[in-house]
């Protein structure tokens, strides 16, 4: 299976096969059909629609990263142990170099801010990274987004270049 069909079938949760450990693949763009529902729920697992903490591998050197905020889109499979996907979140500003961004193929969108970041500064989501995440990667919940802008997301995703 190629990697934007894999990517996409995470998105939509029909996989049957998943990765070992937190990794980061590129999103699939329009062809992915990614079919997220919003569904948090206050009972201590990820669900779609919340953003939860989880070690991030830096894409330029996959066995280094950082514990950072990522978006729950949808889980990335059926069985109990397949985990989830989502995408990072940053509190850093890409608007003022959108366009050197967008020429890497880096895409973000501001979701505004919430729950979690502590110290309530605005987050951008970078919507061409999808992460996966197993079960023992996620170290807590932050907190749910907005379901209209959860929904601008899975939108802005779905309409990706390529």
């Amino acid at each position: 299976m190629s990697l934007l069909r894999r990517v996409a079938a995470l998105i939509s949760g029909a996989t049957s096969g998943t990765t070992s450990g937190t990794t980061a693949t590129p999103s699939p763009g329009p062809a992915g059909g990614a079919s997220s529902r919003y569904a948090p729920e206050i009972d201590g697992e990820p669900d779609p629609g919340e953003v939860v903490w989880a070690w991030v591998p830096y894409e330029d050197d996959p066995s280094q990263g950082k514990d950072r905020p990522v978006l729950v889109l949808d889980t990335a499979g059926s069985g109990e142990a397949d985990g989830w996907v989502g995408l990072m979140l940053s509190s850093q500003d890409h608007d003022r170099d959108a366009a050197d961004e967008a020429r890497h193929g880096r895409y973000w969108m501001d979701v505004g801010s919430g729950g979690w970041d502590s110290q309530g500064r605005p987050s951008e989501v970078r919507l061409d990274r999808l992460i996966h995440l197993e079960r023992d990667g996620v170290r807590r919940e932050g907190a749910a987004l907005d379901a209209r802008i959860f929904d601008e997301v899975v939108a802005a995703v779905r309409g990706l270049p390529g």
